[in-house]
């Protein structure tokens, strides 16, 4: 949703006051600083709409009266155009110790940025982050750029602030021009680990800022799997004053056999089982954005998978359809739900689900 200010003055003047002199006997006209000001407000909501079909494929040709968008009960005049707006991309990429295996599939996917998702007119940024949040590159529609910036990117800390990079990518996009349709795509983890920020005010600004974030998820058990975990402290107890069975060997393995500990850490693969298992009945950050911003969550294990979803989050950002419209209910503040429906019959549609408003006093509204 994007809030445009105007202001109106009640008299034009074709030169300012001070260069013109008033007739002997009258009063000075008044300056330009000095007549009344009125402020009025006008909101335009958009909702970037990707509609399918039973199999999955994404339907083009859609005509703009075959839509219908309802905002809070209340059925709205919109404007349908295709998806042919310039695209604003902010790529964001995790770069901490778990995902260093993962990155050399990543680092690879910068021609794929530039002939595949961006288009003719397209721009991207790319961040990378740890306990940091670092700008790689700002923006540009250079693929070899963009790959130089992206092989530039090392795995870091043990800290991954998913949500400050969220943040800052919603921040970069706020100053794009207008007329560009706004993406984030992030590369991470399901689980946020240390941001400063919070993932309401995340949530906030992809909503003001009329972004859509697509996530292509880095499956946390095959990372913990494959993390290269820190040297082992020293034992505390020595090996000889542990407690074993009556009769059993004092040898590190046995120890280790006792304990459940191994090289000083307790085995990453159990307790990734158990993380995974929770995570079905307990929504994912990366789904809290994908879900509020009409995205898509996708995941790969090889570069081939990543290949493929990346081009088909490419291919959907291309038969999209902008929905825009200025709401008639102003006077309604809160969240207000949304749902856009297609007068053909089998056809899926996704979107944003709908955007938070404050209310416009009744002489503040155009």
């Amino acid at each position: 949703m994007s809030l445009t200010r105007r202001l109106f003055t009640s008299a034009a003047l074709t030169l300012p006051a001070w260069t013109q002199k008033a007739p002997a006997g009258k009063a000075p006209e008044e300056s330009v600083e000095d007549l009344p000001r009125f402020v009025t407000f006008t909101r335009q909501v958009i909702a970037q709409t990707t509609v399918t079909d039973r199999d999955g494929r994404y339907v083009n040709g859609l005509q703009g009266h075959e839509f219908r968008l309802i905002d809070r009960g209340k059925v709205q005049k919109i404007t349908v155009e295709s998806a042919v707006q310039p695209l604003s991309l902010v790529v964001c990429v995790q770069a901490n110790n778990t995902v260093e295996t993962v990155l050399p599939n990543v680092k690879k996917i910068g021609p794929l940025l530039e002939g595949t998702i961006l288009g003719e007119k397209g721009q991207a940024a790319i961040i990378a982050f740890d306990h940091r949040v670092r700008v790689m590159q700002d923006w540009t529609r250079d693929g070899d750029a963009m790959t130089k910036a992206l092989n530039k990117i090392n795995a870091g800390s043990t800290t991954s602030a998913m949500t400050d990079a969220v943040i800052q990518a919603a921040r970069m996009l706020k100053n794009r021009p207008k007329d560009h349709r706004k993406v984030i795509l992030l590369i991470a983890e399901t689980r946020d680990k240390g941001s400063e920020g919070k993932t309401r005010q995340a949530l906030l600004d992809l909503q003001f800022g009329n972004i859509v974030l697509f996530s292509l998820n880095i499956n946390r058990l095959v990372t913990s799997l494959m993390t290269k975990q820190p040297p082992p402290r020293p034992p505390a107890i020595p090996a000889g004053a542990g407690h074993t069975a009556p009769g059993g060997l004092m040898t590190p393995e046995a120890i280790n056999a006792n304990t459940g500990h191994y090289n000083g850490n307790v085995v990453p693969l159990v307790v990734e089982v158990f993380r995974q298992a929770k995570s079905i009945f307990v929504d994912n950050q990366l789904e809290a954005f994908t879900k509020a911003t009409g995205g898509q969550e996708r995941s790969f294990l090889s570069y081939r998978d990543l290949e493929r979803v990346v081009m088909d989050i490419g291919e959907e950002l291309q038969s999209q359809y902008m929905i825009s419209y200025s709401p008639s209910n102003p006077d309604e503040g809160g969240y207000h739900e949304i749902t856009v429906e297609v007068n053909r019959a089998g056809l899926k549609i996704r979107t944003r689900p709908g955007y938070w408003m404050a209310a416009v006093p009744e002489h503040m509204r155009e």
